[in-house]
């Protein structure tokens, strides 16, 4: 059994078993598998895809190939949220407080950013000194005292993907849900939880950009999580245009803040709320849906959310001074509008090239090694369906570097299309997939 077999078997599109799929990822966690030979196997698997038995086997040799959390000692009920990744998805930052408030313990491993997506991890170094590589028993520690730690893959947990997951942003095989559900769930089921709520984002944002997709991908990571004896669900959220206003880490933190207080966009709030009272349902805290979001609500309008992403903030070391005054998030030297060619109306705010430009002005990567710059992003002051005049303000954009600045505004003025007719309103939520 050799890298170069188990490649070419897939290559071929036969079946690999359970034996194959463990060997190679060892290789990959011990360092016999080269990035050249893991390379191969993600494009190999990218393009002839895998059967529910390997994507199960791949997941659970994902998860294995590290360390798990112990959380056993601690009686509540242990569940999670996890987004597919959009563009300005921030809900995270406001539903491991929620559901924290309302109860349950939320041990969340973050990722950074791919692709197009932003990433939470991104997002909470955006907060000062705020320390996402916590030790197993420092999560323990802290998922004790505050119910919710968001914390980074350390090299520990589930060491085979945080491999992979780089080598798939460098080699074009992001858009493959078996590779998805595995990257996605080795993370999350060595977290020791009872249950998970996935957001499975669609449209031009998305990494699953069809409905039909979308719902497939939604299948497989909750039909994965039945079979690793974990109850799961899934929710199919809209990515055609960015969630909120703010594209950009220290602008989305803000944004967040802003719902924390009361305020803030209605899209963001109506997603967190829905993930987080399915979250409580799972739980078996709540009996209705309705009951669950009522709960998820009124820990919002309460401050109880805001006054526990404080704690959550404080304990793993960032600077709470920016959680009370968000002026003190790192903030860009340059803002500059984009202001529309015509009037009319805005037929799309294309999310998938919003993202683009938020990535070209510092705020994600193009390659693995790339910094990110906390500062930079987007502001949109008009979405798809609003009525727009010559010269009105599109966007502002926040940049640092003017070569990134000049590469990104073809994009951003291209993710705008103004026309004569309103386009049709698609739903916040597509639907839900339940095991």
């Amino acid at each position: 059994m050799t890298p170069r077999s188990i490649i070419e078997k897939k290559r071929d599109g036969r079946t690999l078993t359970a034996d194959e799929i463990e060997h190679f990822i060892r290789g990959c966690t011990s360092g016999d598998i080269t990035d050249y030979h893991a390379s191969a196997f993600l494009m190999a698997v990218f393009m002839r895809g895998m059967n529910h038995q390997e994507t199960v086997a791949l997941t659970r040799a994902m998860r294995d190939s590290g360390e798990t959390l112990k959380l056993s000692a601690i009686p509540a009920k242990k569940l999670d949220k996890h987004s597919t990744g959009g563009v300005g998805d921030k809900t995270s930052l406001i539903v491991a407080p929620a559901a924290a408030a309302c109860g349950l313990v939320v041990p969340m491993i973050t990722g950074r950013a791919l692709g197009h997506t932003g990433g939470t991890l991104d997002k909470l170094q955006a907060i000062p000194g705020f320390d996402p590589y916590l030790t197993p028993e420092r999560a323990a520690s802290l998922l004790a005292r505050h119910g919710a730690v968001m914390m980074g893959q350390t090299s520990t947990l589930a060491s085979a993907d945080r491999r992979l997951y780089a080598l798939r942003d460098a080699t074009g095989t992001i858009e493959s849900i078996p590779l998805i559900t595995a990257s996605i769930l080795s993370k999350k089921l060595a977290e020791d939880i009872d249950g998970l709520v996935l957001d499975v984002k669609t449209g031009s944002g998305a990494f699953m950009p069809t409905k039909a997709l979308a719902f497939r991908l939604a299948r497989s990571l909750v039909k994965t999580c039945r079979a690793m004896n974990v109850r799961a669900a899934a929710l199919i959220t809209d990515m055609d245009q960015p969630l909120g206003f703010a594209i950009g880490n220290a602008l989305e933190v803000k944004e967040c803040l802003d719902c924390l207080h009361g305020k803030g966009p209605e899209d963001v709030k109506t997603v967190a709320l829905a993930l987080t009272a399915r979250m409580i349902l799972l739980a078996g805290a709540a009996r209705t849906e309705r009951e669950a979001m009522r709960a998820s609500r009124e820990a919002l309008e309460s401050g109880a959310v805001r006054r526990r992403f404080l704690e959550i903030v404080e304990g793993q070391g960032g600077d709470v001074r920016t959680i009370e005054n968000p002026n003190l998030l790192p903030q860009s030297a340059h803002i500059t509008p984009v202001k529309a060619a015509r009037s009319g109306i805005v037929m799309r705010a294309d999310a998938r090239l919003l993202g683009m430009a938020a990535g070209v002005l510092g705020a994600g990567r193009i390659k693995v090694e790339d910094p990110i710059d906390p500062a930079v992003g987007l502001y949109l002051r008009k979405k798809t369906g609003d009525r727009v005049r010559l010269g009105d303000i599109l966007c502002d954009v926040h940049w640092n570097d003017e070569k990134r600045f000049l590469e990104a505004l073809p994009l951003i003025q291209r993710a705008f299309r103004i026309g004569a007719r309103r386009s049709a309103r698609r739903p916040l939520i597509h639907g839900v997939v339940e095991g």
